[in-house]
């Protein structure tokens, strides 16, 4: 199976959300969740994935704190904040009716 070599422009914050909504994580974590999660279909680099979480701490959608990782190193972990559940709804609600405008015309019988 192929894989996508970029994620659709925005989808990676909606992901990140996403996966921060189901607990703190520190970057490194974000990264392997997506992985996990997508079955090794969807990947990001840390120079996409860090700019990312900053933008995204920036915005207020998430908090970031120092803490140790199971490693013992020191790490920064990143929560969802109210507001970036609520661009979260937002975003999978837009995904949502994109994702099934795509599906419906992709799934046309051809003549």
């Amino acid at each position: 199976m192929s894989k996508p070599s970029e994620l659709v422009q925005g989808t990676l914050d909606m992901l990140v959300l996403k996966i921060l909504a189901l607990e703190p994580l520190n970057g490194w974590a974000v990264s392997q969740r997506l992985k996990q999660m997508s079955s090794d279909v969807l990947g990001v680099s840390d120079g996409s994935l860090y700019p990312a979480l900053h933008k995204l701490e920036q915005r207020g959608w998430i908090t970031a704190r120092w803490k140790l990782s199971e490693n013992n190193r020191r790490s920064k972990f990143y929560s969802l904040t109210q507001l970036g559940r609520k661009q979260l709804e937002k975003q999978a609600a837009d995904w949502n009716r994109l994702s099934a405008a795509i599906s419906g015309i992709v799934k046309l019988k051809e003549a």
